[in-house]
C-alpha cells in the first residue's frame, strides 16, 4: 500500500482524488469512501528494466560472468602473457548485460515505458513508423576491438625492433610476435563486426526502399529515396546501384532523361494474382 510520510494512502473510486486514513467522505466530490489499498503496479520496481533485444526483465549481471565473454578474457590473456586480458579486464569490468543476449544493459528501457504509452508522437514519426518497418537495435561496430588491435600490433612492432636493436633478443621478439597474431586477430574480430554492422544498415534500407516501391506501384527516384529515407543524393544513389540486379531491380531511363528504379514484380503483382484478369 502507498505511504505518505506515515499514513497510508488511498484513493476515491470516483474521481480518483488522494485520501488519507481516517476520512469517511472524499474531500473533492463528497463520495463515501470505499477502501480498497491502491496496489503499486507491476513491473515498476525499482532497478527492474527490460532488455531492448530480447524481452528479458529484470537486473542486468556483470560482463565477465556470461561464459563467452570469460572465454574472451582467456583467449586475449593466452597469446598477450595476461597483458591484453588484463587491458580487457579493465575495460568491461564495470558493465552490466543482459543474462539472456548479452546485449549492454545501457541499452535496457523501462517496463513502464512499453506498458503505458507517452504523449502521442508527431504526426511525422507516425507516419514514417507506418511506412516503414522497425529493424531494431544495430550490432556492434566493432570500434574498441579494432581500437585495441592496433594498440598491441604498435607494441608488437616496437618489441621486435627492441629485440633487433639489442643484439637479436629472441625472448623480446618471439614475444613481440605473439603479440602482432594476437593484434591481428582482434582486428579482424572487430573489422568482422563492423562489416556485420553495414549489412545490417544497408538490409534496413533496402526494407524501407521496398515499401516505398510498393507505394508507389514498383517505381523509385534516387530522389524519392534520398527524400523518404533523409539521404543525401549520392548516398541514395549508391542504395539504389547496389539494389540494381537486372532482375527484381532494373533501372531505366524516360524520354524526358529521368532515370528510374523499376520493381517487375511489384509493377506486375496484380496480374500474378490468381483470378484476376490479365
Amino acid at each position: 500500500m502507498p505511504m505518505r510520510g506515515n499514513r497510508e494512502l488511498m484513493r476515491c473510486s470516483t474521481c480518483g482524488e488522494n485520501l488519507l486514513q481516517g476520512e469517511d467522505r472524499c474531500p473533492t466530490c463528497g463520495a463515501v469512501v470505499v477502501r480498497h489499498p491502491v496496489s503499486a503496479p507491476r513491473g515498476r520496481d525499482r532497478g527492474v528494466r527490460e532488455c531492448a533485444r530480447c524481452g528479458y526483465r529484470g537486473d542486468g549481471v556483470p560482463y565477465f560472468r556470461k561464459p563467452l565473454h570469460a572465454a574472451l578474457l582467456v583467449g586475449v590473456s593466452f597469446p598477450t602473457f595476461g597483458i591484453g586480458g588484463l587491458i580487457y579486464y579493465s575495460a568491461y569490468r564495470r558493465n552490466l548485460v543482459c543474462p539472456d543476449c548479452g546485449l549492454g544493459w545501457e541499452k535496457s528501457i523501462e517496463p513502464g515505458r512499453l506498458e503505458e504509452p507517452d504523449r502521442p508522437a508527431p504526426l511525422a514519426t507516425r507516419s514514417r513508423a507506418r511506412s516503414a518497418p522497425s529493424v531494431g537495435p544495430l550490432p556492434p561496430s566493432g570500434i574498441g576491438r579494432r581500437v585495441f588491435g592496433v594498440g598491441l600490433g604498435v607494441l608488437a612492432i616496437l618489441m621486435i625492433v627492441g629485440g633487433v636493436v639489442e643484439g637479436f633478443d629472441p625472448a623480446l621478439v618471439v614475444t613481440g610476435s605473439m603479440f602482432g597474431m594476437g593484434g591481428s586477430g582482434m582486428f579482424l574480430w572487430g573489422w568482422q563486426a563492423l562489416q556485420n554492422r553495414r549489412r545490417a544498415v544497408l538490409q534496413g534500407l533496402s526494407r524501407k526502399v521496398l515499401m516505398l516501391a510498393t507505394r508507389n506501384d514498383g517505381i523509385v527516384t534516387v530522389t524519392e529515396v534520398a527524400a523518404e529515407l533523409d539521404l543525401s543524393l549520392e548516398a541514395a544513389e549508391k542504395l539504389m546501384i547496389g539494389m540494381d540486379d537486372g532482375f527484381r531491380v532494373r533501372s531505366d531511363i524516360t524520354e524526358d532523361g529521368v532515370m528510374f528504379y523499376e520493381f517487375p514484380e511489384l509493377r506486375h503483382k496484380r496480374r500474378l494474382q490468381p483470378g484476376e484478369p490479365e
